[in-house]
This record gives structure tokens, C-alpha cells and sequence, in this order.
């Protein structure tokens, strides 16, 4: 059974005053709405924090209008020809031995003039690439390319200066598809 305690001078409450126990003091006025400020004030802060840390770890958070990206000029490449008055140098890129010369009887038999048939001084290539020493040779250079399986078509002016205006480098794709 509960206990009933004698009254003492802290039962008295006096009329008006809503608070219980120790602190029976009145509410001072406008104590809600400093809590209310203390709130949005923080809710800012956070938030503020939060957009600064997005920016600097995101680099996606963007205010500026997006712009209009500019569509690409579609690259115009020249029709392929054979130019049998230029000749091609032809070099092996691989460890296949013989491939450099196999090349070559292709590319007489497709009508291309080969002025020489050698070691690359890299033998590790992995992809055939006719290169082509000034633009106006692009076109044979795709002539030369259409004949050999996997070759790509290059400007390169690093074999201009030994003379050669058309070189084809056969990598390992171009040993494969001889081999397969």
C-alpha cells in the first residue's frame, strides 16, 4: 500500500504556476522562441556544411547553367587508292620470322610497289599500322591497309625523313591472322 506522507510547505503551489517539483519557478517569456532560434540557426549551419563538404569531395554540385556542347566535325578521311609509283616499306614488328616478306608478296599481288621488307627495331607490336608521311598520301596509305587484315592508317612523319613515305608495321594481329 502506498505511504501517505505529512504535508509540508513544498505541497503549496501557488495559483498559476503549471510547473511541478524542484523547479516551480514561472517560464520566462520567450523561451520557446530562443529554442525555435537555436534550432533554425543549427539546421543552417548543418546544412551550409553539408553543400561545402559535397563541393569540395563531389565535384559534381554545379549552380552555373549547363551550356550546349558543341557536336563533333566528323573526321573526312580519303578514299583508298593504290599509288604503285610510291613505294612501301614493309617492316616486322613481331618474333614471327619471314613476315615482313610474306607481307610483301601480298601487297605486290594487290598491286602496291614494296621498296623493302625488314625487321621493326621493336618486335613486341601488337597492332598493324600503315603509316603515311604527309596528308596527301592518306589515300594510298588506306589502299595499302585495305590489303592487310586488322591495319590501321596513321599520320606519322618520323619515316619521312629516310625517305619512305608509306611504311607498314605488322604486329602480333597481323601474325595471327597469317598463322590462323
Amino acid at each position: 500500500m502506498a505511504q501517505k506522507f505529512p504535508r509540508d510547505r513544498f505541497d503549496s503551489i501557488p495559483h498559476g504556476i503549471d510547473r511541478v517539483g524542484a523547479h516551480r519557478a514561472p517560464a520566462r517569456r520567450g523561451a520557446k522562441w530562443i529554442a525555435f532560434g537555436w534550432a533554425a540557426f543549427a539546421t543552417v549551419v548543418l546544412v551550409a556544411v553539408g553543400i561545402g563538404a559535397v563541393m569540395l569531395l563531389n565535384d559534381r554540385l554545379n549552380f552555373t547553367a549547363p551550356t550546349a556542347t558543341p557536336t563533333p566535325t566528323p573526321v573526312v578521311t580519303a578514299e583508298p587508292t593504290l599509288a604503285p609509283d610510291v613505294p612501301v616499306t614493309v617492316l616486322n614488328g613481331t618474333t614471327t620470322s619471314g613476315l615482313a616478306a610474306n607481307a610483301g608478296e601480298l601487297l605486290t599481288a594487290g598491286g602496291v610497289t614494296v621498296g623493302a621488307t625488314a625487321n621493326a627495331s621493336a618486335n613486341d607490336l601488337t597492332e598493324t599500322v600503315v603509316y603515311y608521311a604527309t596528308p596527301d598520301l592518306e589515300g594510298a596509305a588506306r589502299g595499302v591497309a585495305q590489303l592487310l587484315p586488322e591495319a590501321e592508317v596513321r599520320l606519322s612523319e618520323q619515316f619521312a625523313a629516310t625517305g619512305t613515305p608509306l611504311v607498314v608495321v605488322l604486329g602480333s594481329d597481323y601474325a595471327e591472322n597469317v598463322a590462323g
